[in-house]
């Protein structure tokens, strides 16, 4: 259960506690926020719904809290509810819900994260003519399409051949405006992202698509002169190397698996008397597809157990959890550059599980290792699909 899932079981809770009568609430919640528990919390999230219904139900945050545990205590994929302090809920899942998460990611695929959540709504967007406005509007209507809205593009101008050419932007845009006919959002105002200071298209599709979108639209992008070449380097102070890198390094772990007679199998990621797994990450490097050469040594204490979960790789499986909310704000604050940030985390948290995917030594293969190698693979497919959604191709070798 991602977050965003168990965001819609506490609202479904609260909603269906008010439609039998058990909470007199006249306006609810549009949305019910979700976290890891804070300081004298427990469980995987917490919420602080029953302190926002208190007031309006005429009821104590407790009493609240109590009736909506009771609820969800009902609810498939939760084990257990506490509650605490002044009436926080913190929500415990299965045993295997990181398992139940790579599954979700692997079985969607590319899609991973889309919704409907926008269907039916036609988004009017207008861009400058300006080739990172253009950049801009194009990433922000493939997102858009992703959650199920009918995006409309013009532009101030004609598309440059070149932008069409190099950079992949549609070359159908309209220069007119149309009426606001949509329905749900309608015609919003002219997108105008401070512009490149220099020409984007020497850089190529890829690399010049980042350096115009990685940035907040209100940020300068650093293209231009020696600036430029950055993009382009493929080393670790590269973000878009980093990101590319990682889903290319996965495609590899796949391969040197297969080699190797096993695939990748979700299972629990955090066993009983495990120690953490704690991978000495190395460096990055261009050769992202030959075999993985990490330092020998045990993955968990008897060399074939389950993935231990450290923080690195909760880390991962929160980032993962999380891409479908962030594809989401991307859609509503029209900000490719959270999209792009999201996709960088995921790779730099990724990156230190690589060396303990595959077995080292006369080790077999074992549960650990298909567990390992499905989570990379669901990270990789994330990335992918971010990639995507941003116009940029993710290749498989580097």
């Amino acid at each position: 259960m991602t977050p965003v899932e168990l965001s819609r079981t506490v609202l479904h809770a609260v909603r269906r506690a008010v439609d039998e009568g058990e909470l007199a609430v006249a306006v609810l919640p549009e949305r019910v926020v979700v976290a890891p528990p804070g300081p004298g919390g427990c469980g995987d999230y917490a919420t602080s719904v029953a302190l926002q219904l208190s007031r309006p139900a005429g009821q104590p945050a407790p009493a609240v809290a109590e009736l909506l545990r009771t609820r969800l205590l009902r609810t498939d994929g939760i084990s257990d509810v506490v509650v605490t302090g002044p009436g926080f809920l913190n929500i415990s899942l299965d045993g295997d819900a990181d398992g139940r998460l790579v599954r979700d990611i692997l079985r969607a695929g590319l899609r991973y994260g889309h919704s409907d959540t926008l269907a039916g709504q036609t988004v009017d967007l207008h861009a400058a003519h300006d080739a990172r406005a253009v950049v801009l509007m194009d990433a922000v209507a493939r997102v858009l399409r992703s959650q199920g809205a009918r995006p409309r593009l013009t532009c101030a101008g004609p598309p440059e051949d070149a932008w069409v050419r190099i950079l992949g932007v549609p070359s159908d845009i309209p220069s007119d405006i149309p009426a606001g006919t949509g329905t749900g959002i309608g015609t919003e105002g002219p997108l105008r992202p401070v512009p490149a200071p220099a020409d984007p298209t020497s850089l190529g599709r890829d690399a010049a698509r980042w350096a115009l979108l990685h940035p907040a639209p209100h940020d300068r992008p650093h293209i231009g002169d020696s600036q430029s070449e950055q993009h382009l380097a493929q080393r670790e102070t590269n973000p878009l190397f980093r990101v590319r890198y990682a889903h290319a390094r996965t495609h590899a772990l796949l391969r040197n698996a297969a080699d190797l007679g096993f695939t990748p199998e979700p299972g629990p990621l955090t066993p009983e008397g495990d120690g953490p797994l704690t991978p000495e990450p190395g460096p990055l490097t261009s050769e992202g597809d030959g075999p993985l050469t990490p330092e020998p040594g045990p993955l968990t204490p008897e060399g074939d157990g389950p993935l231990t979960v450290d923080g690195d790789a909760q880390g991962l499986i929160q980032l993962l959890a999380d891409h479908p909310r962030v594809l989401a704000a991307t859609a509503a604050h029209r900000a490719p550059d959270r999209l792009a940030r999201h996709l960088v985390a995921v790779a730099d948290a990724l990156a230190p599980l690589l060396p303990s995917v595959l077995p080292l030594g006369d080790e077999k293969p074992s549960a650990a290792h298909r567990a390992r190698l499905a989570l990379a693979e669901a990270a990789g497919t994330v990335l992918a699909g971010g990639l995507s959604l941003l116009g940029i191709d993710a290749p498989e070798h580097l």
